[in-house]
């Protein structure tokens, strides 16, 4: 197994990222985070012309197969530029979740990114709690009927689905309502099923789902944090104080120094959680790469000063972003509970986590 990148997933990042360069920068992002984040220009010539929305859809529906790693550096990317897209809800979520369904109708419908998917379920919960945050009965005449909040995705999503009772539901007829979202690059909804017509496409091992997921959410959270720094650095040199960059001050050395070290190890946690894919190297991965992300922009914000403080600067969406992603999929802590767990450590222990 390997952690290094190779020459195809690296020619997918320089396009992915010259596109956001180009097209999405985060004074774009900024500007029209308030009004209607998601950009769908963008996320069409993402899924059309670079192909990300099939990546992790089989050959025989049209996608390109890739595997996990391939998706994971679209995510370094995507966190690097805070875009505004649903590749993590739609591409990663909803199509893991059809690919476990064998849905292949659907899948072609996903592969090229013309129609997007959300799956109902609900931000906070995780690979140890799946059904947190939801309370969706089970299928009663062809219908289903709860309510499920914190969805990602759900807002600008084609296709939505619904796992109950160890199956995944196509439903027409959700109410989605947008709720108030910390992070306003990724709106979060409440769906509410009452009595939504359901039509069951297969099998899903939902705390799997969300355990890829985590997994993945660990490149996206060490892309934000690469940015953070990358960003920071380049800001203390250029900014000036008693006729000296700030960056040549000794305590600021040593800030920037430690969390080079703590984005190095979050870069090797994630990817060893796509290489690898197993419950132990996702737990370390979410346990680390969450706080990491928030700690990046932590400093960010405090060694830009006086407009790292303002709403004028991007760095604020970057914060929320982390601290949103903290949350998401499973908290630090439980991530830590569980891989104690794995271990044999002596401790509590969370439901599935074996």
């Amino acid at each position: 197994m390997s952690l290094l990148y190779s020459e195809v997933e690296e020619e997918l990042r320089a396009a992915v990222r010259d596109l956001l360069a180009d097209r999405c920068p985060p004074a774009a992002v900024l500007k029209r985070a308030e009004s209607r984040p998601y950009d769908p220009d963008l996320w069409k010539t993402l899924a059309g012309e670079i192909g990300v929305a099939g990546l992790l859809v089989p050959e025989q529906y049209g996608g390109a197969g890739a595997s996990a790693s391939e998706a994971a550096v679209v995510l370094e990317e995507l966190g690097r530029g805070i875009a505004p897209v649903p590749f993590f809800t739609s591409s990663v979520l909803a199509t893991y979740a059809l690919v476990q369904a064998d849905a292949g109708e659907l899948l072609e419908r996903l592969a090229d990114g013309r129609s997007t998917a959300a799956l109902a379920v609900s931000f906070a919960a995780s690979p140890y709690r799946p059904e947190r945050g939801a309370s969706v009965r089970a299928p009663d005449g062809g219908t289903l009927s709860g309510t499920v909040t914190g969805v990602a995705g759900a807002d600008v999503a084609d296709v939505l689905l619904v796992p109950a009772g160890g199956g995944l539901y196509l439903v027409e007829g959700a109410e989605v309502r947008a709720t108030t979202s910390f992070d306003l690059t990724r709106p979060v909804s409440t769906v509410t099923l009452d009595g939504a017509d359901a039509t069951r496409v297969g099998d899903v091992d939902l705390a799997d789902v969300l355990r890829f997921g985590a997994g993945l959410l660990a490149s996206e959270q060490y892309g934000v944090a690469q940015w953070c720094l990358d960003t920071t650095l380049a800001y203390v040199k250029e900014r000036h104080q008693f006729a000296r960059p700030v960056g040549s001050f000794q305590a600021i050395k040593h800030r920037l120094a430690d969390l080079w070290l703590d984005v190095v190890r979050a870069r090797a946690a994630a990817r060893n959680a796509v290489a690898e894919g197993s419950p132990t190297a996702v737990a370390v991965a979410q346990a680390w790469n969450a706080g990491v992300a928030v700690h990046a922009a932590e400093e960010a914000v405090q060694l830009h000063g006086g407009i790292g403080m303002t709403w004028e600067h991007p760095l604020h969406l970057y914060l929320k972003r982390a601290k949103s992603a903290e949350v998401a999929l499973g908290t630090p802590g439980d991530h830590r509970e569980a891989l104690a767990s794995l271990a044999g450590v002596p401790g509590p222990e969370l439901a599935g986590s074996s």
